[in-house]
């Protein structure tokens, strides 16, 4: 009675139903400490590297500042820039279907630029503390510096994120002076959302021949289905290139969300030991105890971080898809690759967006950085879904040839694949 007593009020304390819940226990809980412990992640380091004159940025006075320099830095390449008009950023004062804000990425950082803007915006993902935002200033000094704004958390931390600092893209309707329409709702869109609730408030170049939401505003302020092409867009000349690429868009809308999931999965593991820690100290258990709660917990994280791995519920293209930048091809190119040439960051963009449906993102720190429990409950899944998936409708479009194909990339290109993955045959 005494264990039902204790147990009961500690786990309500950080129960979430499900990965899409609320975080209800605070950053600050001693199995995080998200402000406190110290960091490693791509702008910790690069931020060694300026303090000591390993690398300088250069400053251009053309009104781009410290930008291009920047992206070469963190080596994001300049055909990821895609263009938002909405004013959903806290530079949204300087922001309009004229000037939007220019947004570059690749796996672990994200940068974003706004024309007359005081700071280059920048979000480096950390393989154990998740996604920590950054600001710097459009100043030019002997020693620039990455300057930590935890701040970012009011808007980047919520229901859109899973609950943890995090990344988010909304589609919105947009009046033409790029405030969203909040009458109309909002989005948050992944490889899951129709094409057609996509890109709100986003200019989009390339190739789409379906029906979507982007380069247009409604023009009557309390009319959102009164929507018009925007004909007079920003200038070119003013950025790093002209495109805002459907490719890139797609690729970061995947990835923002692979991202919240491998933190939330990460933040909700290292509670539930902590917690189970405790449990143990209280009732003299051997360390190793888990409780069927500890278990469930665990397993269930992994099960809807895998589910989204392999794009079960990805929504069909129902036309081809073609960038205008050239991302498509830099960013297939960059590997790893099998021995016959196979990858996980190739691309499809005919009726899905990969060629094989598992994210390049598990070859991310993020996924590394992950507990060992969990990582070794998102293998086992993984196993499941590639061996032996259920016959759930929702994984009907898992196919053999996907699964083979899947499995023996892995195989070949996953350092420190567990035995039973790496020796699997389906």
């Amino acid at each position: 009675m005494l264990r039902k007593q204790l147990l009961l009020p500690a786990t309500a304390a950080v129960a979430i139903a499900g990965l899409g819940g609320s975080f209800l226990v605070p950053l600050d809980h001693e199995a995080i400490e998200y402000t406190r412990r110290p960091t490693n992640d791509p702008a910790t380091r690069l931020n060694r590297k300026l303090a000591d004159g390993r690398v300088k940025l250069d400053f251009k006075d053309d009104g781009s500042g410290y930008l291009a320099s920047v992206l070469k830095a963190f080596d994001v390449p300049v055909e990821s820039q895609v263009m938002v008009f909405s004013k959903t950023s806290f530079q949204a004062p300087r922001i309009t279907p004229r000037m939007p804000r220019a947004i570059y990425f690749n796996d672990d950082v994200t940068v974003g630029f706004v024309q007359t803007g005081d700071v280059v915006e920048l979000t480096s993902l950390d393989p154990s503390q998740g996604v920590i935002f950054y600001s710097l200033d459009q100043e030019e000094v002997s020693k620039p510096r990455f300057e930590r704004r935890d701040s970012c958390l009011q808007c980047h931390q919520s229901s859109a994120t899973l609950g943890v600092p995090g990344l988010v893209i909304r589609s919105v309707v947009s009046e033409p002076s790029g405030y969203p329409m909040f009458q109309a709702g909002t989005k948050v869109t992944d490889h899951r959302s129709p094409i057609e609730d996509r890109w709100g408030g986003w200019y989009v170049t390339g190739a789409q021949q379906g029906k979507h939401m982007g380069n247009v505003v409604a023009v009557e302020r309390d009319k959102p289905e009164s929507l018009k092409e925007i004909s007079s867009r920003f200038d070119p000349a003013r950025y790093l290139t002209p495109n805002s690429d459907v490719v890139a868009l797609m690729v970061l809308e995947h990835q923002t969300q692979m991202t919240n999931l491998f933190v939330r999965v990460n933040f909700e593991v290292r509670h539930a030991l902590h917690h189970q820690k405790t449990m143990n100290g209280i009732f003299n258990d051997p360390p190793a105890t888990r409780s069927d709660s500890t278990k469930r917990r665990i397993r269930e994280a992994a099960e809807e971080l895998v589910d989204y791995m392999l794009f079960i519920e990805e929504a069909p293209l129902a036309e081809p898809i073609k960038g205008s930048s050239g991302f498509a091809e830099k960013f297939s190119a960059r590997g790893p690759f099998d021995n016959t040439g196979r990858g996980l960051r190739q691309l499809d963009l005919t009726k899905r967006m990969f060629k094989y449906p598992c994210s390049y993102m598990i070859y991310s720190e993020a996924f590394d950085g992950m507990p060992a429990e969990a990582r070794e409950a998102v293998y086992r899944r993984l196993h499941i879904l590639l061996t032996a998936p259920p016959k759930a409708k929702k994984y009907a479009g898992l196919t053999l040839a996907d699964r083979r194909n899947v499995l023996s990339i892995l195989q070949a290109t996953k350092p420190n694949l567990p035995a039973y993955l790496r020796d699997a045959r389906i």
